[in-house]
């Protein structure tokens, strides 16, 4: 089986249902983001995807918030992309339209259709890394 990058290995263990009920600290549980990418260091991008209309509980929104700005602080770049799906199969990350966006320090919703693809080509572009 030829391994190809971004592409999920085992199926079968991605969908074992996971529990962390156990971890838990008061109010405090963990939560999963759903992509996450590296750019040396230089530069990092946090992918939450929802089905539908779905929205982020205040935890999640929060902790993933935190996360971005705090990289931000930190002098690296950051960019945190919510996106919505309605599919039941396998979901194209690249393809899916992005619902709000935080840069900066702040939330900002897309002034025209923009894929998750093409709002990471526009970040990376304004960050001066050009990558392929």
């Amino acid at each position: 089986m030829e391994y190809v990058r971004g592409k999920i290995r085992n199926p079968k263990y991605a969908m074992q249902l996971r529990d962390m009920s156990g971890l838990r600290w008061g109010k405090i549980t963990p939560t999963d983001i759903d992509g996450f990418l590296d750019f040396g260091g230089r530069a990092f991008v946090i992918i939450e995807g929802k089905h539908g209309s779905a929205c982020m509980t205040l935890g999640q929104r929060l902790a993933l918030e935190r996360l971005c700005d705090s990289c931000t602080k930190a002098s690296v770049a950051t960019l945190l992309v919510i996106c919505s799906h309605t599919t039941t199969g396998t979901i194209d990350y690249a393809e899916l339209p992005v619902v709000m966006y935080r840069c900066r320090q702040e939330w900002r919703t897309p002034g025209r259709p923009i894929t998750v693809r093409q709002i990471i080509d526009e970040f990376l572009r304004m960050n001066k890394l050009e990558l392929s």
